[in-house]
This record gives C-alpha cells, structure tokens and sequence, in this order.
C-alpha cells in the first residue's frame, strides 16, 4: 500500500535518527515537510529572547525533558511550564517564547498559515516588558524563515535595539544576559 505520507512512524526512533537536524536557532526538523499541518520535532537545549506571535494555534507535545513557554501577557511576562508527558494546546495570538533549558523533545504541531495570516517575532525590553522591536512574515517554513527574522534583529544597532521606555539596551540573542536584566527587574519590584 502506497500512501502519500508513508506508514505510522516511532517518533523517538525518527528523533534520534534526525538528532543532527535538531539544533540552534530553532532546533526543529520537520517531520512531514508537505501537508496540511507543519508538523516538527523540536529538540534541546534551546534558549531563544524573541517571542513568536502566531496566527494560529499550536500543539506542544513534551515527549521527553521539560519545556517552558515565557508568554507575554498585558504588558508583563508569565510562565506556562510543559513537563514531560504533558500536551499544550496554545491559543492562536498569544504571545510566547519557547524555552528549552534541557535535552529533550517536543512534538509540535502548528497549522499552514493561509495566505495574509502573518506571523510576527517580536523582542520585549527584559526590565519593563516594552516592545522593542517586531518583524512579521508570511512564513512557509519554521526551518529556513525564522533564522532569517532573528538575523534582522540580532544585526541592529545598539541604539535600534534601545527600550523608548526605560532605555535598557535589549541584549540581542544573549538569553543569559535576558534573562538576568529580567531577573533583576523582578527583585526590584
């Protein structure tokens, strides 16, 4: 029997065989790259200082490790963890930030973005939760389009990447510098 997307697949087999795939920026590979869903394996570790605004919702299935979603949420950050076992379904628009500080894996299933449903990366001030900079894009692949919005962002000037409301200089792709501004701010109150 022929069938257009082959024959039920072990996902932790078709993981470890793509283990090579699964790395920085994004660490995903995907699984079947020509359907109706964009349906990836994301590895880790990964740690990322953009947050994804979808136009769709997504599926989070943490087959191994945990995970962490950052979600920006009326003008400050809250946390949405992902144990392993565990499935999320996240709502399409909420803005959020996947956070892989460990090895593991994460089965993600997002929709095909129709034609004019943009999605948008977006990078908040770590001190006072401001936009600092967005870019949007009619994305077709995870794998090659996403790269190509962080680069953007990550080649500004210290200046293009200056909070308007605080003046913190937001550190680019440096998530432990992030995160530490941000960490700071909170203990400040």
């Amino acid at each position: 029997m022929e069938l257009q997307y082959g024959m039920p697949l072990n996902l932790l087999d078709w993981a470890e065989r793509n283990r090579h795939q699964l790395k920085p920026p994004v660490c995903n590979a995907a699984i079947w790259p020509d359907g109706n869903y964009i349906i990836n394996m994301v590895g880790g570790p990964n740690t990322r200082t953009d947050f994804h605004d979808n136009p769709t919702e997504e599926i989070f299935y943490q087959l191994k490790g945990n995970a962490y979603l950052n979600i920006w949420d009326r003008g400050k950050f809250e946390r949405v963890d992902i144990r392993e076992g565990e499935v999320f379904l996240l709502p399409a628009h909420v803005i959020h930030s996947p956070q892989r500080p460990e090895p593991g894996l994460c089965f993600l299933i997002e929709m095909r973005r129709p034609q004019g449903a943009l999605d948008a990366l977006q990078w908040y001030c770590p001190v006072c939760a401001t936009l600092v900079w967005r870019v949007t894009t009619q994305l077709q692949s995870l794998v090659d389009d996403l790269p190509k919005a962080y680069q953007l962002f990550y080649t500004q000037s210290d200046e293009e990447r200056r909070c308007t409301q605080c003046g913190t200089v937001h550190p680019g792709k440096d998530y432990d510098a992030w995160h530490r501004l941000h960490a700071q701010a909170q203990e400040r109150g």
